[in-house]
Order: structure tokens, then C-alpha cells, then sequence
């Protein structure tokens, strides 16, 4: 059974949904922290994480990638519409565009680093973790934050009964 680049990604892009739904809930302004000075805010974050989802399929379908960002405008309601795009966007693209990918070779930049990788070594060594960094620190950022999201929140799979701590087992 293979899970497909854009089944991966949608999953997720609705767990990075509800959680950022609650942050805003929670408290708006946990948008706007970060884990270290260095490091993107959550919602940038956010909008990284979305940008790979984009950045790993299109070139693996043979398209060109595309972009569903609105300009600068990294507020909730900016992201949600991003969001809603790229999820719409990847739900519209047939599994049998990803068919015969392993002679697909994707050049692309990581920071200054020039890459050209066979598609499965960028998928599964730079696409994803990648992904999964910007998703992990949104996450990790709404958790330092006071935001009471927790692994089933991050995943969609876990569950826990209510009062369940950690601390006691």
C-alpha cells in the first residue's frame, strides 16, 4: 500500500489547520512568537510548511510549482486562505500524475545550497522532513505558547482519555 505525496500532505495541512484555529482560539498573539531569535514566528512557520507541500508535489507531478500566498500578508486569515487554496490545489492533482517519478531527477535550493536529486531521495530526504520541521516548530512554538494542543492534535491519530498526564505513567 503506498501513501501518496498528496494524501501525506492533506492529512497534515488539516492537522496544521486545527491547530493553528487553536491558537487563535487561545491567544492570537502566540502568532507572533518564536522558539529562538533566529527562528521564523509561528505563523511564518506556518506558511513554510504550506509552501513545501507545494514545493514537493508540483515537480513530482511535472508541473511547475506554484504559490497560493497572498502577497506579504502573514495573519490568520491570510494563512487560512492559503491553506484553503493549496489544500484545494493538491486534492485536484490525479494520483497518476505522480507514475513514473523514479526518472524524475528535481533541481532545486536549500538556504544556498544548489540540489538536483533523484525524486525519491528529494521527497523522502528533503521535502518532507523539511515539511515536517516548519509543521513540528508551529506545534512546538503553540505548546510553548500555553496553547492546550497535544500529540493527537499534531497527528490525528493519537487519543487520550481526559486528564491523562504524562507525569503519572
Amino acid at each position: 500500500m503506498t501513501v501518496t505525496p498528496t494524501r501525506l500532505f492533506l492529512h497534515y495541512l488539516r492537522r496544521l489547520e486545527a491547530i493553528l484555529k487553536q491558537v487563535e482560539a487561545f491567544d492570537g498573539a502566540v502568532a507572533d512568537r518564536r522558539l529562538h531569535p533566529d527562528m521564523f514566528p509561528l505563523l511564518q512557520q506556518a506558511r513554510v510548511a504550506i509552501g513545501f507541500t507545494l514545493r514537493a508535489t508540483c515537480p513530482l507531478a511535472g508541473r511547475e510549482i506554484v504559490s497560493f500566498r497572498a502577497g506579504d500578508d502573514v495573519t490568520f486569515p491570510g494563512i487560512y486562505a492559503e491553506l484553503e487554496r493549496t489544500m484545494a490545489y493538491l486534492a485536484a492533482l490525479p494520483d497518476a500524475d505522480f507514475d513514473g517519478i523514479d526518472a524524475v531527477n528535481v533541481r532545486t535550493t536549500a538556504g544556498f545550497a544548489e540540489l538536483d536529486l533523484p525524486a525519491a531521495e528529494y521527497f523522502h530526504m528533503y521535502a518532507v522532513p523539511n515539511f515536517f520541521f516548519h509543521y513540528a516548530m508551529v506545534y512546538a512554538i503553540a505548546r510553548q505558547g500555553g496553547v492546550p494542543v497535544g500529540k493527537s492534535d499534531f497527528d490525528g491519530y493519537h487519543r487520550y482519555p481526559a486528564g491523562f498526564s504524562f507525569d503519572a505513567h
